[in-house]
């Protein structure tokens, strides 16, 4: 088998597997007379290990994904691979643009880590493709995203919080298990928690702004650019494909990350809002979405910190700084 596995720190959370072990996942997965031709782990993968697979007797390629070790595993990530399989019956109004889920095993006997295989989508990266755009396109590209935002928080949920669970009777009580779990993060990890720790405590004495949010609807999460796939040959910005779905919640639309990156910069995302519709910019809708950017800066936080990227650490921690700042600034 040709090999190409990332070359990584030994402490890192991501730790290629060997050739041994993917032949015995193939095997596992397809039968014993399935070994892999080819095995190429993509870089693209920021939390779990991604391989593309080319098979003896199939003429597709595959996907291989394969989560970090549980030890390795932030509980404020905990298991986000079985939360993302559980998600799969909630997806159906994109099921045309995602990859269909061949197999999982979370068994831990071939390795000692969860693992899904998936069909391999056409398409190009998104960040890639785009470049070959001139900039006014990105408005065909950012309305096809609200589009499909708009799509998947129509989506009803039984219960909030994740998808695979806990589950939550009240969205105050989603928010703040949330909060308190990257908190401890932070606090293991060596690093300092006391500014998602302020955030908890607003969290707490909003408790009845949070809660004005009785309906779970359903977020994706992580969805944005880099988790995209687009046409490699058209004339203008077609998305093919949208990945990784593992952080999904039942919640505040608000509160998801493809909501922060659209309201993030004032420039050709502005067309993200013609499908999806106009966003609430009440009091309250305000106060929440503060408290929901103050969640997404301690989660990225522990992803800066697990990648190694010391310059985004010290980055996040000034934004949230001054958030909290505004937060806590008397209201006239």
């Amino acid at each position: 088998m040709d090999f190409q596995p990332v070359e990584r720190a030994p402490e890192a959370s991501q730790q290629s597997l060997t050739a041994q072990e993917i032949t015995g996942i193939c095997r596992r997965a397809f039968g014993s007379a399935t070994d892999p031709v080819s095995a190429v782990e993509l870089s693209t993968g920021m939390y779990n290990n991604v391989y593309r697979l080319a098979l003896y007797g199939r003429a597709e390629p595959v996907i291989l994904r394969v989560a970090p070790e549980e030890g390795r595993q932030f509980r404020s990530e905990h298991r986000l691979m079985r939360n993302e399989y559980a998600t799969q019956p909630w997806l159906t109004v994109i099921a045309p643009l995602m990859p269909r889920v061949l197999t999982v095993d979370w068994s831990h006997e071939v390795v000692d880590r969860d693992w899904m295989i998936q069909t391999c989508l056409p398409g190009v990266p998104a960040p890639e493709r785009m470049r070959a755009y001139p900039r006014t396109a990105r408005t065909t590209f950012f309305r096809q995203m609200g589009a499909i935002a708009r799509k998947v928080h129509d989506v009803r949920g039984p219960h909030f919080g994740p998808v695979a669970g806990p589950a939550y009777g009240k969205w105050s009580e989603a928010v703040l298990a949330s909060l308190e779990d990257i908190a401890a993060d932070l606090r293991d990890a060596g690093l300092d928690a006391s500014g998602v720790r302020e955030a908890a405590a607003l969290a707490a004495r909003d408790r009845a702004t949070l809660d004005e949010i009785t309906e779970p609807r359903l977020m994706s999460g992580d969805l944005w650019t880099v988790n995209t796939l687009l046409d490699p040959t058209a004339p203008e910005p077609v998305i093919t494909g949208v990945l990784d779905f593992d952080r999904t919640w039942f919640g505040d639309p608000a509160a998801d990350w493809t909501i922060s990156m659209a309201t993030a910069v004032q420039d050709e995302r502005a067309s993200f809002w013609e499908p999806y519709g106009a966003l609430d910019r009440s009091p309250a809708a305000v106060r929440r979405a503060g408290i929901y950017e103050a969640r997404h800066l301690g989660a990225i936080l522990l992803e800066a910190h697990r990648l190694g990227r010391t310059d985004a650490v010290r980055e996040r921690y000034e934004l949230l700084a001054r958030l909290l700042a505004d937060l806590t600034r008397p209201r006239g």
